[in-house]
Parts: C-alpha cells; sequence; structure tokens
C-alpha cells in the first residue's frame, strides 16, 4: 500500500514539474523574433495577416523599427503600382501610428481608406473601420464614432450598435454599466473564465469611476481570481496571443486594484498592486502606449509622495512618462508642483501650477456644452435605435399574426369542404369533428392571450426602463446645469430637483425589476431610497442609525410616487438639519403598514433638534413643506406633526 502510494506522489510531482516546465517554454517562445519572422514573409497579404494577429509584436523591436519596415514596404508597392499591397501597408501604418499614441495621423490613415470602402472586401472594411471607431474614442469625437458603429451595423459587420463605453466617456458611469450588463452578460459562457475576467474588470472600472470604491475592489478581486483559474485550467488549449491577452489583462487589473486603495487613501498597499501591473504591462504590452501605464505611474508616483518618499516618487514622474489625456497632464504637474511645494521649491510648484492653468484657460469655455450636447446626441441615437429594434419586432410579430390568420382560414376551408364531403355520414361523425375544430380554435386563442400577455408585460417593463433611463438622463444634465451656476440657492434648489427626480427614477427601476408590474415592494424601495440620499449627504448620512420597518407591504405606483417623493423630503430634511453636529447616536425609525381593506399607517420619527418654533410660519414659504402636503392631499389624507421630547415626529394615515 505504502508502495503504491509513493508512486502516486511521484507521479503528482512529475506532472506538475512537467506542466510548469511547458509553461515556462510557452512563456518564453513569447519572446520570438516576430519583426524577424514578418520581414522574411513573401507578401503583403501574409505580413497583414501575421502583423495583426500578433498582439505582442514590438517584443524585441520597437514600434519604429516596424514603422520603419512598413513605410519602405509601401514605397516599393506605390512603384509597383500594386493597390492591394498599399492597402494592407497603410492599414499597418495605421495601426502601429495608434499603438504610438498619435490618433491623429492613424486616423488620417484610415480615413483615406474609407472614403474607397466601397471599394474593399469585407475583413478590409473591418479594419478600417475598428481603426476609425478607436482613434475616434481617444480624440473623444463621441458623435463620429457613433456614425461609425452605424455604418457598422448598416453593412452587416455587427447587429447590435452598442453605446456604454460612450455613455462612460461622458461622465455616465452607472447609465455605462446597466447598458453593458444587459448586452454582455448573456453572452458569456460558463466556462469562459477570461470572458469572465474581462465582465467583472469593466463592471469594476465603471464602479471605480463612480467612485464606488469598496464595490469596484471586489468586482476587480473576483477578475483576477477568474485569470488564476483561467492560466491552471490545463485542458483548455492556448494560443500565445490568448496568453498575451490574458497576462495584459492581469496587468490592468492589479492597476485597478491599487487605483481602488489610493481611492481610499490606502497608500502602501496600492504600491505593490500598481508595481507589479507596470511590469506586467511594459512586458506584455511591449512598445505600445498604454494609457494604463501612464495611469498606474502617475498613481504609485501619488502614493510615494503621500508617503514622503520624495526620491521615488520623482523617479516614478521622471520616468519615460509622455501622458496624451489632459487629465494626466494636468495630474502630472500637479504631482510636480506638490513635491516641489513639500520641498520647499516655491518657485517651481508655483511654475507647474501655472503651467496646469494656462492649460485649462486654453481650454474650450464651452466645453461643458460640449459634453453636454454629445450626452445628448448620444442619449437620442439610442433612443433611436431603440424604437427602430421596437418597430422591427413590431413588424415581425404582425406577420406572424398575419400568418397565423391565414392558416387558420385555411383550416377553416379544409374543415368546412370535408364536412361538405361527408354529409351523408351520420350526425355523430360531423358532431365529432366540429368538436376537434373547436378544441382547436380554443387552444389557439389562449396560446394567442397568453403571448399577448406576456408581450404587454414585456413592453410595460421595457416603458419603465425607458422612463427610468430619461429621468437619469435629467438627473445629469441638472447635475450638468449645477455645475454652470454659481447661485447658491439655485445650485440647492437643482440639487433637491435632482434628488426628487431620483426618487421617481426610483420607482420605474424597481417596477421592471419586479415580476409583478402593478405593486412595488416598499421595503426594497426604501432602502434604496435611502441609500441614494445618503450619497448625496455624505457628511452626516452615514452616522446615523436608521431603522426600516415596512416588509411585506406593497403599494401600487398611484401612491408608490407620492409616498416616495414625502419620505425623500423627509429623509433629506434629516440629514440637512436634524443632525448639526453629525452626532454617532442619531436615530431615523422608518414604519409602514397596510393590510388588505384596512387603512394604512405611515410614521416617521428622527431623535434630531427638532422643528423650530416658527415652523408654521415657514409652512407658507417652503416649498418642500408644501411639495409635502400637497403629496398628502394625493394621498387622501393629512401629513401631521408632533413635537417630541427628542427630535419630531410626522404621520398620517392612507387609503
Amino acid at each position: 500500500m505504502k508502495k503504491h502510494l509513493g508512486l502516486i506522489v511521484f507521479g503528482v510531482i512529475c506532472f506538475l514539474m512537467s506542466s510548469m516546465k511547458m509553461q515556462g517554454q510557452e512563456v518564453d517562445s513569447l519572446l520570438e523574433n516576430h519583426f524577424q519572422e514578418f520581414q522574411n514573409l513573401p507578401d503583403s497579404q501574409t505580413r497583414s495577416e501575421f502583423f495583426f494577429g500578433n498582439s505582442n509584436r514590438y517584443t524585441l523591436n520597437p514600434a519604429y523599427d516596424w514603422l520603419d519596415s512598413v513605410n519602405i514596404y509601401l514605397n516599393t508597392a506605390e512603384k509597383e503600382n500594386d493597390s492591394t499591397a498599399i492597402v494592407d501597408y497603410q492599414l499597418m501604418q495605421s495601426q502601429i501610428y495608434y499603438d504610438l499614441g498619435d490618433y491623429e495621423k492613424s486616423l488620417a490613415i484610415a480615413k483615406e481608406l474609407y472614403d474607397r470602402i466601397d471599394d474593399f472586401k469585407m475583413k478590409v472594411k473591418t479594419l478600417i473601420l475598428d481603426l476609425m471607431d478607436s482613434n475616434y474614442a481617444k480624440l473623444e469625437l463621441y458623435d463620429k464614432q457613433i456614425e461609425v458603429r452605424r455604418y457598422k451595423r448598416e453593412i452587416g459587420i455587427t447587429n447590435n450598435i452598442s453605446f456604454y463605453d460612450i455613455y462612460s466617456s461622458l461622465g455616465q458611469h452607472r447609465k455605462a454599466m446597466a447598458d453593458y450588463m444587459t448586452e454582455e452578460k448573456k453572452n458569456i459562457d460558463e466556462g469562459d473564465f477570461l470572458g469572465q475576467a474581462i465582465y467583472n474588470n469593466n463592471i469594476g472600472n465603471y464602479l471605480r469611476l463612480d467612485k464606488s470604491t469598496p464595490t469596484a475592489l471586489s468586482y476587480f478581486n473576483k477578475a483576477k481570481a477568474l485569470i488564476d483559474v483561467y492560466f491552471s485550467d490545463v485542458i483548455k488549449v492556448k494560443t500565445k496571443n490568448e496568453i498575451v491577452e490574458a497576462n495584459y489583462l492581469k496587468g490592468i487589473v492589479l492597476g485597478n486594484i491599487g487605483k481602488c486603495h489610493v481611492q481610499s487613501k490606502e497608500y502602501e498597499e496600492a504600491i505593490p498592486y500598481l508595481e507589479e501591473s507596470i511590469e506586467t504591462i511594459k512586458k506584455y504590452n511591449s512598445g505600445k502606449f498604454s494609457t494604463e501605464l501612464v495611469e498606474n505611474t502617475l498613481e504609485i508616483a501619488e502614493c510615494y509622495l503621500q508617503l514622503n518618499d520624495y526620491d521615488k516618487a520623482t523617479d516614478y514622474l521622471s520616468d519615460d512618462l509622455t501622458p496624451v489625456r489632459i487629465e494626466n497632464v494636468l495630474k502630472k504637474n500637479r504631482l510636480y508642483a506638490a513635491y516641489y511645494d513639500r520641498t520647499g521649491d516655491y518657485k517651481s510648484a508655483i511654475d507647474y501650477l501655472k503651467r496646469n492653468n494656462r492649460i485649462r484657460d486654453s481650454l474650450d469655455v464651452n466645453a461643458t456644452n460640449i459634453k453636454s450636447q454629445q450626452l445628448e446626441s448620444v442619449l437620442s441615437q439610442d433612443l433611436e435605435y431603440s424604437r427602430k429594434m421596437m418597430e422591427e419586432q413590431k413588424a415581425d410579430l404582425e406577420k406572424s399574426r398575419n400568418e397565423i390568420s391565414e392558416m387558420d382560414e385555411r383550416i377553416s376551408l379544409v374543415f368546412i369542404s370535408l364536412i361538405f364531403t361527408l354529409l351523408g355520414f351520420a350526425g355523430l361523425v360531423y358532431a365529432y369533428l366540429k368538436s376537434i375544430k373547436n378544441q382547436r380554435l380554443i387552444a389557439e386563442q389562449k396560446h394567442f392571450i397568453e403571448n399577448s400577455l406576456i408581450e404587454k408585460d414585456s413592453l410595460l417593463k421595457e416603458i419603465h426602463h425607458r422612463v427610468k433611463n430619461n429621468l437619469q438622463m435629467v438627473s445629469s444634465l441638472l447635475s450638468l446645469q449645477t455645475k454652470n451656476t454659481r447661485s447658491k440657492a439655485a445650485i440647492v434648489a437643482l440639487e433637491e430637483g435632482k434628488s426628487r427626480v431620483k426618487a421617481m427614477a426610483l420607482i420605474h427601476q424597481k417596477l421592471y425589476q419586479n415580476d409583478d408590474l402593478s405593486v412595488i415592494e416598499m421595503q426594497g424601495y426604501i432602502e434604496s431610497l435611502i441609500n441614494s440620499v445618503q450619497s448625496v449627504y455624505k457628511k452626516g448620512g452615514h452616522n446615523i442609525n436608521i431603522t426600516i420597518d415596512a416588509e411585506g407591504v406593497e403599494l401600487d405606483i398611484d401612491r408608490a410616487i407620492p409616498f416616495g417623493l414625502i419620505l425623500n423630503e423627509l429623509v433629506s430634511n434629516s440629514f440637512k438639519y436634524a443632525f448639526p453636529h453629525d452626532e454617532e447616536n442619531g436615530k431615523i425609525y422608518i414604519h409602514l403598514r397596510k393590510t388588505a381593506g384596512q387603512e394604512g399607517f405611515f410614521e416617521y420619527t428622527d431623535n434630531g433638534v427638532g422643528l423650530p418654533e416658527d415652523t408654521e410660519e415657514r409652512a407658507n414659504s417652503s416649498m418642500g413643506i408644501r411639495l409635502m402636503n400637497r403629496l398628502a392631499n394625493q394621498l387622501q389624507t393629512t401629513l401631521n406633526t408632533d413635537r417630541t421630547t427628542e427630535g419630531v415626529r410626522f404621520w398620517f394615515n392612507f387609503k
């Protein structure tokens, strides 16, 4: 028995050593001289396939060597008037400029090819349009990017048009995440670990950009674990490009984890992740310009600066770092200014701050309005695309109905002919056949009614989803307006309006998420509403102990909307006025009961400073109090107010 056990252990050790050796050989093979192999290929077609098929092509030779070689081949092709070779080398030329971060040159070459796009095969069209799409994104020309994507759909390169990445670039990270989850999650197989890792990394990035750092970190950690599972899967055969892409993705995920720690001011925890990320990206994205590499380098420089390790901070800042995006240029100058300020070189600090001021002054004063117009354009395109999709679905449904109707008519004619043919038979046979026909018609009608109900539910959910999205867009537009408003009173009014719009949007979100579209489960809705209000009043909202007692209560939309707006006003007032010193023993109690056939009861109390003495005089001038009274009238009730020894109590009965 011991002998057999020893053989088994020995065999396992040998297998593991063999696997490690093979993996080391596989990684080493990634460092092959792709440039030399590229030059040895016989023609432009094989070179193009090799070039676009190797994502880590710049490992041993920089992109400039490739560009010089491609330029020589292009000149030769032009002298020989080889039109096919000219197109192949121009595509490679455009891709190399993109990899170097020279997006304007890359776009200029791609646009020149686009003018003759009807002359090319689908593979070449796809490369041209993908290059234009990527360059427009980097240059923030989102309206042009939308046109490219619509054209892709028109010529059959893609069936669906997605806008989530554009929404995120315009600051709408939550909407981008919602659309991304809706469109992409259904396309990922359970066994596709790399696809799941990409999905979780993208969701985490939307949350990180939206400042939901703890939740984003959980998605990034899950993505990292999935990449490890992908590498440990010895059954699936992986190509060299797949190994490169997976390692590059791991570098991006590690950098995102580090960025989350920086956002949480956990600088020592962030440094190891950022260092490993920089090393991995340099290795597996060699020779290409990488925004992630720039951002991670700036992040680690900030960590060392915050930890007062100025030597390492300047080492990273003085690294061969050439930011392209304006925000990265501003951040680099800001870090240099902070470094010189802390080391006493105030003149240099002021110089870098002046650079940032000049950059900001050089930006278009209408940048915010342009961004708003782009957002409006994307939204209109999205709505137009959704409308066309609904029209196509409606046309298909109508066609199906007509076919069913024609089939019913043919069946009826067959039965009528059969009845006349069999008139000589006994009445029993006739009655039997008629019974069969009636049963079939009943079954078809039942099936039709069931399908109609399903279609109605789907359309209602889509309507609520669209209404929620439109209300969110109104909230976003109010946010943009707030940034352009200097009046504090106007800003407060806009923020209050935005909070009320969010409360209504939450109603529609809960409706389309429910299986039953007629009612809303109030416990979950109140919890979501509290979280939304807390995100606005971050300073005091998180130290208050909030108790919600509404389990099992369901309201229809006509009562849920005024109720939600009343509760939004009460909670907002508590956060703003009830606890001016941010007491940790602050409490809010929300009680809601509704029994079938009986009156409902709502109660809201807090132990704050209570109502001022001139509350009744303020009622006539306060928009919030007037709004709550009007909403109570919609519920056919009266809002009652009681002053207590600690805080205040609001309550009312409703039908």
